[in-house]
């Protein structure tokens, strides 16, 4: 169901904004970061993407797998190898 509700641009310190009600929050599940983009004059607002939502189950399962070995060859030098310590 979409709800079309009337609003107002106001001042907010040195920027301007917009009030979003209640209902309107909750119908479309935003409820903390958002993404905004303007595209043809039409200003989108939405839920931000969590960064790295998922890869703790995706490295457990590529640990399973074993498919988490380094991709690149160690490259270390004949005196890291003996003056190195750890």
């Amino acid at each position: 169901m979409s709800t079309t509700i009337r609003g107002r641009i106001v001042k907010i310190g040195n920027s301007q904004g917009i009030r979003i009600p209640k209902a309107l929050l909750e119908q479309s599940g935003i409820e903390s970061d958002v993404e905004i983009e303007v595209h043809n004059h039409t200003l989108t607002i939405r839920s931000a993407q969590r960064s790295r939502l998922g890869w703790d189950e995706a490295f457990a399962q590529m640990a399973q797998q074993g498919d988490d070995v380094l991709l690149d060859r160690e490259l270390s030098t004949e005196w890291e190898q003996s003056e190195w310590e750890w």
